[in-house]
């Protein structure tokens, strides 16, 4: 079994919209808090030294992440949206699918007729609880300023069309699963009447679904189906998203 790991790094070198920051506490800092907290001297501990950690301060969308139904709207399915410590285990573990649109320029709209050619192309019928993984090598670009606009998205059509086909949880190397915002912000400007401002997100207020974001190394997996992937959500209460270290498993 060969394991991939599709995650990009909790950093704040990573030019995101929200990066994390991180403070690194040194094996001293560590025998100097416990000495306070037990109240004993800090030599107590072997040459002054105890444990590093790291205290970390992060958005729960900030790297490889997942959201949960509740990030796109107050209700899904006519019911109040799920928090990410509500959904079920088993969507976060099973078959995936990769579908690869790296030849694609920044910016491009994937629609349900290209989910259905590649397909095709794979023969291959998606089954419900697929992992739909989406590909368009944004995650190479992840120290570029203009990281979050660099990556093909997915419209609010055939977002529809996947969860029609049973699928739950869905991923993308991208920055954010809709086309870029900036080029949403452009298209709304042209034409303010027309809601084309995070599309397909809303489409969680009609049917429940969890996507995946800031994927990485998509384009390692050698297969296009017939293999599994884990992107379990780290259990943070009441939360609208977590983060997750997904890995593909390849027999």
């Amino acid at each position: 079994m060969k394991l991939i790991d599709l995650s990009i790094p909790l950093s704040p070198a990573v030019k995101e919209p929200l990066p994390p920051s991180i403070t690194y506490h040194s094996h001293e800092e560590g025998a100097a808090q416990g000495a306070q907290i037990l109240g004993i001297e800090k030599e107590a501990f072997r040459n002054g030294k105890a444990w590093a950690t790291e205290t970390v301060s992060a958005n729960t969308h900030a790297g490889t992440h997942v959201d949960a139904p509740w990030h796109y709207g107050e209700t899904s399915e006519g019911k109040p949206a799920r928090t990410i410590d509500e959904m079920p285990l088993e969507w976060f573990y099973g078959d995936a699918v990769l579908f690869d649109f790296s030849s694609h320029p920044p910016g491009y709209e994937i629609s349900s007729k290209d989910l259905k050619q590649q397909l095709k192309e794979m023969d291959y019928t998606l089954k419900p609880y697929d992992i739909v993984l989406v590909r368009s090598d944004a995650d190479k670009k992840i120290y570029d300023e203009s990281y979050a606009f660099l990556h093909a998205g997915v419209s609010a059509e055939a977002t529809r069309w996947l969860l029609d086909q049973g699928i739950k949880v869905v991923g993308t190397d991208g920055w954010g699963w809709d086309i870029p915002l900036n080029i949403q912000a452009k298209q709304h400007m042209a034409e303010p009447d027309k809601g084309v401002m995070w599309e397909a997100h809303y489409v969680g207020i009609e049917k429940e679904y969890c996507q995946i974001e800031k994927l990485a190394n998509l384009d390692q997996i050698p297969v296009r189906h017939g293999f599994q992937v884990s992107c379990f959500p780290v259990n943070i209460e009441k939360a609208s998203g977590a983060w997750t270290r997904p890995v593909a498993y390849i027999e």
